[in-house]
């Protein structure tokens, strides 16, 4: 029954790519599957992976057409052949477009992403072409994914639940969070403005005393 609910969410990614991109937000990164989620019956790992790999055919024409870039995060190198080649060729057809940057989070997990970023610095040492002490915040945040793109400034969790997930965990350090009870499969347009206008009131502080507003562009 859970292979029927990944099919529904494809829908869900559908509907939440037209909205984020009618209303003018610059990158949208959503959790396709976990590092953990190799875990799961082997029956279902394998519907979701030809359930990706159809996706991937089915819609990247539709993003292209519509100015969207499409990028896979995490550590594609355990998949088949078959889907990486499909994730290069995507990426690839749309590297170039302005639109909307759409981030899939597949194989990913923060604690994953952090490692490998302190590999590719700590390689850098034993080389002798960087010093321990050099080695600094901002150092560290050009090493993990989305270092190219803004902060993150919303993390939306739906279903009812309140955890991470070893979700970004280095990428949201200052990000405001919205719950919602809504399951994903049924995550529609009016329930991403819920958690956009509840965002727009917010005040955020980045660990300073002096508020400053959320904006959301529209």
């Amino acid at each position: 029954m859970r292979v029927f609910g990944h099919r529904a969410g494809v829908k869900s990614v559908r509907r939440s790519v037209r909205f984020a991109a009618s209303h003018g937000i610059e990158a949208l990164t959503l959790y396709a599957f976990s590092s953990e989620n190799w875990n799961r019956p082997e029956q279902e790992v394998s519907a979701l992976m030809e359930l990706f790999v159809r996706a991937l055919d089915s819609e990247v024409k539709s993003l292209h057409k519509h100015n969207v870039r499409l990028r896979i995060i995490g550590d594609i190198s355990r998949f088949s052949m078959r889907l990486q080649e499909r994730i290069h060729r995507s990426e690839k057809l749309t590297e170039n477009n302005s639109g909307l940057t759409l981030n899939i989070a597949a194989n990913y997990g923060g604690r994953w992403d952090i490692i490998q970023a302190v590999q590719s610095l700590t390689e850098k040492v034993a080389a002798g072409e960087l010093q321990p002490g050099d080695i600094t915040e901002d150092l560290l945040n050009q090493q993990v994914c989305l270092h190219d793109l803004a902060p993150v400034d919303l993390v939306i969790r739906t279903g009812g639940e309140h955890r991470v997930s070893n979700f970004l965990l280095w990428q949201i350090a200052y990000a405001e969070f919205y719950f919602s009870d809504v399951l994903w499969p049924d995550f529609d347009e009016l329930t991403f403005e819920g958690a956009l206008n509840a965002f727009a009131h917010r005040e955020r502080r980045f660990g300073g005393t002096d508020p400053i507003h959320a904006t959301v562009a529209s």
